[in-house]
């Protein structure tokens, strides 16, 4: 995308620019009424006044400056912004030369690393100060938890922004027809589980359960206790007895890794587990060749569509979640921050970002950014949000891109409008809620700051161990190594990780 370089015009260059088009709030006759004439210029006048904004955004494949959110916002609060967005290969280096050409933007919309690297290096503005005494708005929508989480070293350096709420993405979906023919009732325990893949293989001679890349499969791993929430940032941590522990250093992970090679072995998982993408993987259960996979919610209409345009007779459900060893049903839940907003140390006007910022939690404007007008764009109907098709889709597709923050009490609310686009979609969702309800875990890392430990050592150790434990399940390296695996992945920054993780939960658990 062509990257466009606009100057922030000064207030004095706006009145020059106005002077020069012949603007005027002078008006005759003896009425002491404005008219309707001199209210519009005047009002005119007042928003040409507030400054003009740059901002940067994450990668999506649309124009931001082209859609109906970033004109809308910048007709309801009188602020023009324009925007740029990082691109898709190599965005941290992108945002760094940014940096170091000191790039006039007045905020960006940053991950949790970029965020903690920029602030570190004293490339972001601490906005204590401005947010206590312009920002009404996001103090009273945003969340104490989400704000500590947006503290490095004692200062909040950006807005911190969360998204839908606690949400359950993914449950196992079986081919149902295949089950009814079998006479075989849904699993709700481990061993019920191996029991119905052992059946199925035999029986229709199909692998039962195809996956891919991860070795993690989070319907399986709390049965073990591992209710660990995968994340590209961490590799999953647990309370036990009040401290942080990495799933990895969990007895029962390596009692799940026998379990999965058991599986691998007896051929009832995909041989080529540790090869497969996600598209493969939905490719093997749409076409036949499995029984079972771990599905999102996300991916519920392609798959449904794609399986009876194969097998028109075909019928898709989803397993119950599986109770653990205890008797007790634990589903992994994503929740916390998404993003940050920061402002450049060398941004112009900080209180006027902070005034905009703030006005854009607005509620009305809030609302309408995040879901349109109603009647228009979305209709309620029992105090639930359904889009309007297809201007929903056509306009406000891509709407999340322009958030700054939420209304945390109410956006997970309007965000369900988007789960209600198709029915396929909004059924596998809510059935995900559903059957989790009362039985969610939140990774407890999930409102802390980007910790610097996790940040410099996470991906290398995400990747030691995705390696290792598929090496461990596919019978490539023997499950007797294991220790040998916890003492590198400790040394490799593990420790330091741990160390990181605990300090920031005991001073900041309930």
């Amino acid at each position: 995308m062509l990257k466009k370089c606009l100057t922030v015009l000064s207030i004095t260059t706006l009145t020059a620019a106005l002077s020069a088009c012949g603007g005027s709030t002078q008006t005759t006759g003896s009425s002491s009424s404005p008219s309707a004439t001199t209210a519009a210029t005047a009002s005119a006048a007042v928003n040409a006044q507030k400054p003009e904004f740059k901002a940067l955004l994450q990668y999506g494949r649309f124009d931001p400056n082209t859609e109906v959110v970033a004109k809308f916002l910048n007709e309801k609060t009188g602020y023009k912004v324009t925007y740029d967005m990082l691109p898709v290969e190599n965005p941290d280096d992108k945002l760094n030369l940014l940096m170091a050409n000191k790039e006039q933007y007045a905020f960006m919309l940053l991950t949790g690393l970029q965020y903690s690297k920029l602030a570190s290096s004293g490339a972001l503005e601490p906005i204590d100060e401005l947010v206590n005494k312009y920002g009404t708005n996001m103090k009273s929508v945003i969340s104490q938890n989400s704000w500590n989480g947006a503290k490095l070293n004692g200062k909040i350096y950006g807005i911190p922004q969360t998204g839908s709420g606690t949400v359950v993405s993914s449950s196992l979906i079986v081919r149902q027809d295949w089950m009814d023919e079998l006479g075989l009732k849904a699993p709700t325990t481990r061993d019920e589980l191996y029991m119905v893949m052992k059946t199925i293989k035999e029986k229709k001679n199909v692998m039962a359960l195809s996956g891919g890349k991860s070795p993690l499969l989070p319907e399986i791993m709390p049965t073990f206790g591992l209710t660990m929430v995968q994340s590209t940032l961490t590799t999953g941590w647990q309370d036990v007895s009040g401290k942080l522990v990495n799933a990895v250093e969990n007895p029962n992970m390596k009692t799940y890794l026998a379990f999965m090679k058991k599986l691998y072995s007896e051929k009832l998982i995909d041989q080529e587990w540790s090869l497969n993408q996600p598209n493969k993987v939905i490719e093997n259960f749409t076409s036949g060749k499995t029984a079972i996979i771990s599905n999102g919610y996300f991916n519920a209409p392609i798959v449904q569509t794609a399986l009876v345009k194969n097998t028109p007779n075909a019928k898709v459900a989803s397993l119950p979640y599986l109770k653990g060893d205890d008797g007790k049903v634990q589903v992994m839940a994503s929740a916390g921050i998404n993003y940050y907003v920061g402002i450049p140390k060398w941004a112009e006007k900080k209180e006027d970002i902070i005034k905009y910022l703030d006005l854009k939690l607005d509620k009305e404007i809030h609302k309408e950014a995040s879901i349109g007008k109603e009647g228009v764009h979305h209709k309620v109907e029992n105090g639930n949000y359904f889009p309007i098709l297809p201007i929903f889709n056509d306009q406000y597709n891509n709407a999340s891109s322009f958030l700054t923050g939420v209304d945390e009490k109410n956006y997970p609310i309007y965000w369900q409008a988007r789960v209600r686009k198709d029915p396929i979609l909004t059924e596998a969702f809510n059935k995900n809620q559903e059957a989790a309800k009362g039985n969610t875990v939140v990774d407890p890392l999930a409102f802390a700051p980007p910790l610097e430990a996790i940040g410099k050592n996470s991906l290398k150790l995400q990747k030691l161990m995705e390696d290792t434990f598929l090496k461990y399940i596919t019978g490539a390296e023997p499950l007797e190594n294991y220790d040998k695996f916890l003492a590198q992945w400790k040394a490799d920054g593990g420790d330091d990780m741990t160390k990181a993780a605990n300090e920031w939960y005991a001073a900041n658990k309930k």
